[in-house]
């Protein structure tokens, strides 16, 4: 049965395995969006926008804010995953 039912679906592979790349662009593009460096690097970019006069400080709390969030929900995925 297994080899009758792949005959069968050989004509759904390219589906299947573009369905597959697309999964693994998307854990890898969460993976960096999460990455605790990155948001530190974002973070730091942040408060030298804010130093140099390009953002107010309301700007800076919201965005600071979002990327805290961030870090939190990156950090719980990364022990939820361990």
């Amino acid at each position: 049965m297994g080899l009758i039912s792949e005959v069968l679906l050989l004509p759904f592979a390219p589906v299947r395995g573009s369905a597959w790349v697309i999964e693994q662009v998307l854990h890898e593009a969460e993976r960096l969006y999460y990455d605790p460096a990155a948001v530190r690097a974002e973070l730091a970019r942040l408060e030298e926008q804010l130093e140099a006069g390009e953002i107010d400080e309301e700007e800076f709390d919201r965005r600071e804010d979002e990327l805290l969030d961030r870090l939190e929900r990156g950090s719980r995925q990364d022990g939820a995953a361990q």
